[in-house]
């Protein structure tokens, strides 16, 4: 059986299973991943650091690291941006696959505290779709890609099984709770005050609102991806919401 490993700033933090190899580095520390590369032949790569996404400037020495450490085969978590990090790839004679998550379903936990304790989630743009992808499923295609190949040179697009609205997605909750959970709608005026009250930044806000003003058709656009390469069909966001109603409640 192949052996699993990964990278993490801090080791005593990462909460891994045990039969994962924990190597210690970092991304933005190219140095520290050379002992981590030993004996690896397939890797998995973010293209940017941080919760304020970032694109990484060190792509190209990455890329050169891997390649000298003789790994074949790569994945790139993208951000949609062609960064250094895409660029450094394309460019290689690596085996490499850039791979999109629309939106992963987990970001729904950011509703967490206001259902807990309002019963309500307040957001702008309350008709915008996003066909977002439980987290599982994407790391499924990921290890997919990794391990069996078969996608060199590709780019995909990685959704669940439908494009749900934000007030969908919370009756889903609801209906996983058996509680009675609002959507309200706010104007972007009311959400820049909301989101300053909770201490965001003014940058971050403006990002927000203009991120949500102009999403694209392509957001709420579902494709096959995830039964194409994993052979099994996406979790829904119903699903995703009943297996993880505790961190609403």
């Amino acid at each position: 059986m192949a052996t699993r490993s990964a990278l993490t700033r801090n080791a005593l933090a990462a909460n891994l299973p045990e039969q994962v190899e924990v190597a210690e580095g970092g991304l933005t520390r190219p140095e520290s991943l050379e002992p981590a590369l030993q004996g690896v032949t397939a890797v998995h790569l973010l293209s940017a650091t941080g919760p304020d996404h970032v694109p990484l400037e060190t792509g190209a020495h990455i890329v050169d690291l891997v390649r000298a450490a003789g790994v074949r085969r790569v994945t790139v978590l993208t951000t949609g941006a062609d960064g250094p990090v895409e660029q450094a790839v394309r460019a290689s004679d690596l085996e490499w696959t850039i791979l999109l998550p629309i939106d992963v379903m987990s970001n729904a936990l950011g509703w967490a505290e206001t259902i807990r304790s309002e019963g309500v989630v307040r957001e702008p743009y309350g008709e915008r779709l996003t066909a977002s992808v439980d987290i599982d499923d994407f790391a499924a295609v990921v290890a997919a890609v990794l391990v069996d190949g078969g996608h060199s040179g590709q780019s995909y697009r990685v959704t669940g099984p439908e494009a749900l609205t934000p007030g969908e997605k919370v009756r889903a909750i609801a209906a996983a709770l058996g509680e009675d959970v609002r959507f309200e709608e706010l104007t972007p005026e009311q959400a820049r005050e909301h989101w300053r009250g909770q201490g965001w930044p003014e940058e971050g806000i403006d990002f927000m609102l203009t991120m949500w003003a102009t999403v694209p058709p392509t957001v709420g656009t579902v494709t096959p991806v995830v039964k194409q390469i994993t052979g099994r069909s996406p979790r829904p966001f119903a699903q995703w919401a009943a297996e993880n109603s505790h961190a609403f409640r």
